[in-house]
Formats: C-alpha cells, structure tokens, sequence
C-alpha cells in the first residue's frame, strides 16, 4: 500500500474553536503529567518554518511565523523544538551542519521587523515587498529556495544598514537607542566579528570559501596575524581599512540577528517553550579558518561504513594535542569550550552531534581521491580511527587518550556550568560502536538515542531510562511511508521487525485484562491497516519519558523528504512546512485517510496504556476518567468537517 499526502483543495475542516484551546491544551498538558513524560519535541530545522504574509524564501525560527508555529505545537501539549545548527551557512553548502559555530545564520532574520518603528524603519515597506513573494499555499510542503534568499537578504540587510548610518548621522532618537545596543554588542564580540568579516571579504574576492586555495599570506592571515608577522599584521589592517563599511554592515547584520534571537528566547521562557540547539561535532570553513591550528593538517571527519565506501563528511578534526595543557585548555579546547557557549546562549538544551567524534572519530585523509574510499576493503592508509593514528616514529598519536577529554574535562562541566546535567541532552550516539568510543561512553554513563522503529518501548525504556526516544529523525523518511522499505532484495521488512509486531503492539497499549475485547479489536485493526499501525507506534512513543518526532509526521507529509544522509540529493535540507500549514493539518485529519498525527487521539491510547502498567490502575481511571473523555472528545472535533 502506498501512502501519499492528501489532495492539494482545501476542504472545510473542523478545528478547535479560541474557546475550546485551552480546555484542549489543559487536558493533553495533564495527560503527559499523569504519564511522566516530560520532555517532547518536535524536530524542525530552521529553515523548515512557514511563511505569514509575506515570504522570504527561507524559513526563521525566529520571527513572527515561528511563534504562530510554536503556539500551535504548545497547543498540543509539545514543549519544545529540536533545532538543526543555526550558524551561517557556507557558500555553496546549504547543509546546515557545516555551517558556523558562532556567526549567525542572515537568512534567519526576520525582515519584516525592520521595516517597523521598533527598528526605526531602516527597511522600507517598497523594499521589503519588493524582494519578497506571497507565500505558496495549497501544496503539502513548501521548499527553500536558498539563492533566491541569498538575494533578497543582500538588498534589504544592504539598504537596511544604510538607513540605520543614514538615521544615526541624523540623530534620529530610535537609532540612537538600537545604536547603543549595537555598540555593547560590538565591544563583546569585536575580535571575531571583525575575523569573520574578512573571511567573507576575502571568500567573495577568492570565490570560495576553501581558503586552502587562497594566497599563502591569506590563507593563514588570522593564525600569523596573532603571532605578531609583521607582514601578516599589515595584510589584516589593510583590509580592513579597504572594507570597513563592509565590515560594519556584517558586524550590524549579526547584531540584528542576535537581537532577534535573544527576543524570540525572552517570549518562549513565558510560554515555557524550549529550543534544543544542535552542537556540530564540526564547524565551518570560517571557523576552521580562525582556528587553524587547533585542528590535524592532514586528516578531516567522517562516518565509517563497512559494506560500502565510507562517508566523507569534510569536517575538521581537532588535534589531541591541542586539546589541554598541563592544567588549562589548549586552544583546541577553548574552541570548543566556546562552540559549547555560543550554542546555549539562546537554548534550553542540546543536542550532542556525532557523540562518536568527540571520542574515537573517523579520520578520512584529505589527499585521497572519493575513487580510494569505494571499496568495502578500508585502506588504513586513508581511513582509520583516531587511536590507529601514528606519529612520524610508529607510536600512537594519541597516546594520552586526549581526545576523549572533550567530553569530559570540557563538554561536561561547560553544561554544567549552562545547568544542564548529562541525563538531559539528546546525546546522538548512531555511529559504528569501534572498543574505545564503547568504553569511554559507557564509562560516563551517557543516555542514548532509543529508535522505536527498531527497538521495543518496554525494553528500551528499562535500558534507556534517561535517553530521549524518537521514530524518525531529519536524516529519515516520514514514518508514515516505513512500511513500504525494502531491503537489498527487494523485500519489504518494517513488519518483519518485533518492534512493529501488532501482538506485541497491542498487548504494549492495552495490558488491562479487563479490557481484553478492546485489545483484541484494537489488535485486528493495526494487522490489516497501515496507518492505524504508524499511529500505534506513535501513541507507543508517546509512553516514553521523553521523545521527538519530526514535523512531517506531525502534519502528515509524505511525499517528501528532508535529508537523505550521504547524498548529494539536489532537494537535500530544502523541505519546508507549507505557509498554510494549519489548513492542510485540520485537513489532513477531518479527510477519509489521515496521515497527520491526531495528538489527543494517540496520546488517549498513550495514557490509557502507561495507567494499565500500574497496580493502581482502577484508582487512577477513576482520578482521570475526565481526562480520558476530554482527549476523546477533542480527537472527535479534530476529524469531523465543518
């Protein structure tokens, strides 16, 4: 059976009226209370977010089309969102894990904020409306079209900035006021502001950001720059000098972005709505190029992969050595010490990227052609984990176990310090298992990432109990098409897994004997539908202390997908929720074949399951039968058309 999207005509749908969303939002809120789920979230990346009014080509986490999206998500009882990197993106990389660890994303800016008296007007409404579209509606998703946002946020960040100059010179008072704020934020972070600046600078002059084709004294300007190189000191305030207004223009856009951010961050504590930002294991060209020397000069990250050739990530790797001295950090750990500082400076929480890089990562030499990594024999040569790795005299590199240290003597306390202990990450722990990486995160006690698509909730909530669990992911298909994969034969083998056994499924939901006849009922109709035995693995999911789902799942998308790992896929991270997402959602779930997820619905099957677990189960149906009814009732409103 092959699921698809709905059909692209809006229908009338019945969705809760302003009276009913708080009743609505009280009872679901009280059916996770009950259950002891404390932490979900929903998985959207920024770019991801919908347009409203107007469209920049390009989603933002944080304007005013970010909040009607996080007050519909609270409204269904989520509290919080797992973000991708939000870092400036490299040129001609949309990827967002090679973006920058520190500088932040342009494109994320919400234009629309610059053209009101809060930001003194500096962009006008002609402008504005001028370099910007009306939203695409009436599809199932969107797609970012990251040139175009390229060029619409160079001419309005460009005519924004020079009617703020234009605005100061002329005393205006509200440019007087954003100047000061811009003039503390400028005085904390002059020194990177005004590296990264150049790297942009000389990145446009070069043509690429691969500043390993650049000029000699370019290339390792910053590194020599701090040296005192004479040669190196007079290069870097030259251009300087050549690109101030350029340099000023950069400096303001990421005070601009900054400032949003923060503001988004100061609305979301009253909703009490979190962010869960993303820790790169890598970092950008930009950064690689600032820190030059905390990093290994042959060797970049990757992924291994036994049956095929491995995954060449190119992403730099930082040195052991570099990582501490005899008591402080070397400058390998102050630049992640300071990855970790940037990436909660606005978030709640985090997501820990390729927990295996920050113990035993891959190394993929640089020299090598991709034609050398095509075979499934490896060649230690080029490809091997760190602790293979030899100095000039055939000793291990490192020898000291140095590497690991990230972990503990930097990203542990560094959490620590940001109030937020180790059981509280997502800790991304998929990767190939080598010894080391096995003993070092087990000697830590790390939780992990429990796949339900694979592994039993009743098991892995006994082994897992302070992992995070998630049925799918932004490197996935939606759930709703997993049925219909097939393995290197030709066979489908989703239903082969005991993980979606319908007994095992049913009898997880439904462990009251009392209620045998619904269990049955419920068994039969999850074997011989589909979509009814996604959902169960849904409300099973929602059983789990805490989880994530993506947002296709949640409104239903499946005719597309956001990211296909080791690809070099041309819709790769472009996938986007539709600007008149909550039309399609109410939808999707009041049309004959519902692929949206109806949260009061599985969540009813949730609750009804986590208090059948319990010896105390007949006095808690008699505490929370209304809690039950309410979940009921609005999972009815939520099907029928208006």
């Amino acid at each position: 059976m092959r699921i698809l999207g709905i059909n692209n005509t809006i229908n009338f749908q019945r969705r809760p009226t302003k009276t009913e969303e708080q009743d609505l939002k009280s009872a679901v809120n009280k059916a996770y209370d009950i259950m002891g789920t404390e932490e979900r979230a929903v998985i959207t990346h920024g770019s991801c977010f919908p347009a409203l009014g107007r469209d920049t080509y390009i989603g933002s986490p944080y304007g005013k089309a970010a909040k009607e999206y996080i007050k519909f998500l609270n409204l269904y009882g989520f509290n919080g969102m797992q973000l991708g990197p939000g870092g400036e993106l490299q040129k001609g990389n949309v990827s967002p894990y090679n973006s920058s660890a520190f500088a932040k994303n342009r494109l994320f800016i919400d234009l629309e904020e610059l053209t009101t008296d809060k930001y003194d007007n500096i962009l006008s409404e002609e402008t504005f409306n001028k370099v910007t579209r009306h939203p695409v509606k009436g599809k199932n998703y969107d797609m970012t079209n990251f040139i175009e946002a390229e060029h619409t946020y160079n001419i309005a960040l460009k005519e924004s900035y020079k009617n703020f100059r234009k605005n100061l010179i002329n005393g205006k008072p509200e440019a007087l006021t954003l100047n000061k704020s811009y003039v503390d934020f400028k005085n904390k972070q002059s020194a990177r502001l005004n590296d990264e600046a150049l790297f942009k600078i000389l990145s446009n002059e070069y043509g690429t950001d691969d500043f390993t084709q650049w000029q000699e004294i370019d290339k390792n300007l910053i590194e020599e720059y701090e040296k005192g190189n004479k040669k190196a000191v007079e290069r870097y305030k030259q251009l300087s000098i050549d690109n101030s207004l350029k340099i000023e223009q950069y400096k303001f856009e990421q005070f601009i972005a900054t400032k949003q951010i923060k503001e988004n961050k100061e609305w979301r504590d009253k909703l009490g709505f979190k962010y869960i930002n993303d820790l790169l294991v890598g970092c950008s060209k930009m950064d690689e190029w600032r820190y030059q020397e905390a990093f290994l000069k042959d060797w970049e990250m990757g992924a291994r992969e036994n049956n095929s050739a491995s995954q060449r990530w190119h992403i730099p790797v930082i040195d052991p050595k570099k990582i501490m001295k005899v008591d402080e950090l070397n400058i390998g750990g102050k630049f992640f010490k300071e990855k970790i500082d940037f990436a909660l400076e606005f978030s709640e929480n985090i997501r820990v990227d390729h927990v295996m890089g920050l113990i035993e990562p891959y190394l993929m030499a640089k020299h090598a052609d991709d034609s050398e990594f095509d075979t499934k024999v490896k060649n230690n040569d080029i490809e091997m984990y760190i602790s293979q790795l030899k100095d000039e005299n055939g000793n291990e590199y490192d020898f000291y176990w140095d590497y690991p240290k990230l972990l503990e003597c930097i990203i542990l306390p560094a959490f620590k310090e940001h109030g937020i202990t180790k059981d509280l990450p997502m800790w991304e722990d998929i990767c190939s298992y080598p010894d080391r990486f096995k003993m070092v995160y087990n000697q830590l006690e790390l939780p992990r990432i429990s796949f339900t698509d694979w592994e039993k909730a009743e098991d892995a909530v006994i082994h897992n109990p302070n992992g995070w669990f998630i049925l799918g992911n932004h490197d996935t298909i939606p759930a709703m098409n997993y049925l219909q994969r097939k393995d290197g034969k030709g066979e489908e083998y989703t239903k082969t897994q005991s993980a979606w056994n319908p007994l095992y499924l049913a009898g997880y939901l439904h462990q009251n004997e009392n209620r045998a006849d619904e269990r049955n009922a419920f068994c039969e109709k999850i074997a011989n539908d589909d979509r009814e035995l996604v959902f169960a693995k849904f409300s099973e999911l929602m059983t789990t202390p805490k989880f994530q789902i993506s947002f296709d799942d949640l409104l239903g998308i499946t005719d597309e997908i956001y990211n296909i790992p080791g690809s070099t896929r041309k819709d790769n991270w472009k996938e986007r929720i539709p600007a008149d997402f909550l039309d399609r959602y109410y939808e999707n779930l009041s049309s004959e074949n519902p692929t949206a997820l109806n949260i009061p619905e599985l969540l009813k099957t949730a609750l009804q399951a986590k208090m059948d677990m319990s010896e105390n189960r007949a006095e808690l149906y008699e505490k929370y039968q209304p809690v039950i009814d309410k979940l009921e009732h609005y999972a009815n409103i939520l099907k029928e058309s208006d």
